[in-house]
């Protein structure tokens, strides 16, 4: 995936992830919860064993890893 796809992927990722968690972040915090979310999602759809492809596939798994991202941030930051 070239640069910019990445980063309209981790866009779009961090702010559906904002969206499900019910936060209200910036355009940049989304970035950057959504670039750090296609990491995670992706190491769990690998340790899982799912396999994706296409735009479509690294957008659900990025977000999949934003959530994460954004649930254990809520965590720790409970403490």
């Amino acid at each position: 995936m070239s640069i910019i796809g990445f980063l309209i992927v981790g866009l779009l990722a961090g702010f559906i992830a904002e969206k499900v968690m019910n936060r209200n972040h910036g355009l940049i915090k989304n970035l950057v919860v959504g670039i750090i979310g296609s990491f995670v999602g992706g190491f769990l759809a690998q340790s899982l064993g799912i396999v994706f492809f296409g735009f479509v596939g690294n957008l659900i798994v990025a977000t999949v890893g934003a959530i994460v991202i954004l649930w254990l941030f809520a965590l720790l930051a409970g403490r």
